[in-house]
């Protein structure tokens, strides 16, 4: 699979005993937080990707960013050129680790903000992402 695909795969598909790293996805690309919405967006394109992993200066994943968002985002009232990655991913998103259990991985995301979910490791860095939907 190459970056930017995504399976159609939930938590839902964990096997009972299985862990999130058994069905997780690709992380797919991963942009600096400072990035501009618009570069993000012609990143997406060229890559041919769905969400940006977005990552701080230290490598750590402070969220993901779908296209649909970031379109909404740029067609919204209050956007201008200068609107940066992390003026729209406040750090506080949900990420799961590729050792949570279907359990875990529900109840690591509030109910109503299901969609995709980076699995991050200890460090913070980004391994892959999860399709969470509740059954």
């Amino acid at each position: 699979m190459t970056p930017g695909q995504l399976q159609d795969r939930s938590v839902g598909a964990l096997p009972l005993h299985g862990t999130v790293a058994d069905v997780m996805d690709a992380a797919g690309p991963q942009v600096w937080y400072d990035m501009t919405v618009e570069v993000a967006l012609s990143v997406m394109a060229a890559a041919r990707a769905e969400h940006l992993v977005v990552c701080d200066e230290d490598a750590r994943c402070v969220g993901l960013v779908t296209q649909a968002r970031l379109t909404a985002v740029r067609d919204s009232s209050g956007y201008t050129d200068r609107l940066r990655l992390g003026d729209v991913t406040d750090g506080s998103e949900p990420s799961v680790s590729p050792l949570a259990t279907r359990e875990e991985a529900e109840d690591a995301v509030p109910f109503g903000r299901l969609g995709l979910v980076p699995v991050v490791d200890e460090h913070g860095s980004a391994l892959g992402v999860l399709a969470l939907s509740r059954r």
